[in-house]
Formats: C-alpha cells, structure tokens, sequence
C-alpha cells in the first residue's frame, strides 16, 4: 500500500474538490481504485503505487483549475482524467488561460473546456476561414456563434449570418405544415437555440427585425457577397460540392467564416458526395484557412455520449 498526501491551501477548494455528497472525489476513486481521506487541510491518496500517482496528478489539475477560478463538473473531471492518462495534464493551464469568449443573457461566461476546443477557438480568432470537423457534443456550433455575438457586439462586424442545408433526415419537407420559412424553421432551431442563449431572445429579435442577424437556409445565400459579416455554416456535411462552393464564395471583405459538421452524420443521398468532406481534402494548406478536428474526448455533453461515439467509431472500424 503506498500513501501520498497533498497539502490543500484553502478549504473552500477542498469542499469544491469534494462536491456534492463526495461525487467528484468518487470518481477519482473509482477510476483509480484508490482511497481519498481528507485530514485538515490535507488530503492522503492510498493504494497501489502508479494508481496513486495518477489519482494525485488528477487532483493538482483539479486544484489548479479551481484556483483559477474554474468549477468542477462530471465532464471537466472525466476530461482531466483522460489528460493524465495521455500524460497531457501540464496542458489544464492551456485550457485556463482560454479566457472568456463572451457572456451569456444569463451571466454565464463561454469558454473552451478542452484543449481540442481551445485550438478550435484560437482558429476561429486567427484565420478568415474556419472548418470545425467532429461528433455531436464537441461544441462546434455554440463556441463559433459564442465568437460570432463577440464580434458583433465588438463592433467587428455588422453581421451575423448563420445558416444550414435544409435536408432531410427521414422526413420530408412537404410533410410539415406552413409556409416555407415555417417548413425550414426546424432545420434551424439549433442555431436559434444558441442565439437565445447568447443574446437573450428579446436582443436576438430585435437584431433579426435589423437585419443585423439573419437565419437561413443555405439555398437564400446563392447570388450574394457578404461583407463585414461573421457567416457560419452548420451541418455543413450534409451539402453538396457544389453548395459548399457556392457558399465559401459568397466570402466578402471583412468577413469571417465557420464551417462545421460531422462526417459521421451524412443525410445526403447515396451517390453524393459531402461537400465538406471534399473541402477538408482539398482547402488543406491554404493560408488563412484552418481545419481543425475535433474528437470524442472534446465532447461536453453527458458522458454517456462519449461512449456511445466510441461505441459507433468501434462499430465503423470493425466494419
């Protein structure tokens, strides 16, 4: 049986390393299958050799993210813990430093939580153009419009522009009632949702009546030039080549563009190509231009998801 102890400056991050009924220091203990005692301001590790070590350098990167003010959460914990199984855990103050992307209608501050996020980001502040590539959950669409909002109420831009294909998953267009905006709306609620969140929906009205903010199928953007705008493209794997061109055409002066999608969620018909697929290949290596790849290990939705993405990708790689 080995033993460490880690000397813990301030109790209110011992309760907070702790949580709600012991949650956060369970987990540790059940990854690790080590025993966490807290004895004043001391907490001491016990079991066998490297789990105990793993256990400790997983509780500084909790600390540290606790002393500079983050707070800890299921997928934060998970994540940490996948850092130091990668031996990446000197990493935690990459993600720290992110710093805030904008404020929520709530007061809540958006900022990447891991380090796939935290490129994707960076990307997005440094390049024209943008190609966010991953599963559901890695925060593609909300961190790119947590940048657009910034950018606009920066004064950055005049513009936010996002916009979708309108394709069907398993039912048709003419089956939903209304007129077209009316039939397209479902396709776009994501994008509203995200909008809500940032803007408050009374800001996010009052800037669409503007014109400051537009929601659209990608089919309204043909024939277009978009200056001063932040343009953002979801779901973009289910548009054709020649959408996808049409659409980084349209690229005006002083303009940004995010393009994300899943590969993995195609909904197109059979014989037709992903237009983002063909555009990863291809814009590669241009300058001002940047493809980021996101992973499971970015998703920060509920941790069942991760398993069922890794449960798929087994199921593609076994195909």
């Amino acid at each position: 049986m080995f033993e460490q102890i880690i000397d813990i400056e301030r109790i209110e991050h011992l309760v907070n390393l702790f949580g709600n009924f012991d949650e956060n220091v369970k987990r540790i203990e059940s990854e690790y299958e080590v025993q966490i005692i807290s004895h004043g301001n001391q907490l001491k590790i016990r079991g066998e050799a490297l789990a105990v070590s793993k256990a400790a350098r997983t509780v500084n990167c909790l600390l540290l993210m606790l002393n500079r003010g983050e707070s800890l959460s299921p997928q934060n914990i998970d994540y940490v813990i996948s850092m130091v199984e990668d031996g990446e855990e000197n990493k935690v103050t990459h993600i720290t430093d992110a710093g805030c992307i904008c404020i929520t209608s709530k007061g809540r501050p958006v900022r990447p939580k891991t380090l796939g996020q935290k490129r994707y980001v960076d990307a997005i502040r440094n390049n024209t153009i943008t190609i966010g590539v991953g599963p559901a959950g890695t925060g593609k669409t909300y961190l790119a419009v947590a940048q657009a909002v910034s950018a606009f109420r920066s004064k950055q831009v005049n513009r936010i522009i996002l916009t979708r294909p309108a394709v069907e998953a398993g039912e048709k267009l003419g089956f939903l009632p209304g007129d077209l905006q009316q039939k397209v709306d479902p396709y776009l609620r994501p994008l509203y949702d995200a909008l809500f969140d940032m803007m408050g929906a009374e800001n996010f009205q009052r800037a669409q009546e503007r014109g400051d903010i537009e929601v659209a199928p990608l089919a309204y953007m043909r024939g277009r030039t978009l200056d001063d705008s932040f343009i953002i493209l979801d779901e973009a794997q289910n548009t054709t080549s020649e959408q996808m061109k049409m659409f980084l055409t349209r690229l005006g002066f002083n303009s940004k563009v995010v393009v994300t999608g899943d590969v993995t969620q195609i909904d197109l018909p059979d014989g037709k190509t992903s237009g983002l697929k063909q555009a990863v290949k291809i814009l590669k290596g241009i300058k001002d231009i940047s493809i980021v790849a996101l992973t499971g290990k970015d998703v920060v939705r509920h941790r069942l998801v991760q398993e069922i993405i890794k449960a798929y990708e087994k199921g593609e790689a076994e195909k």
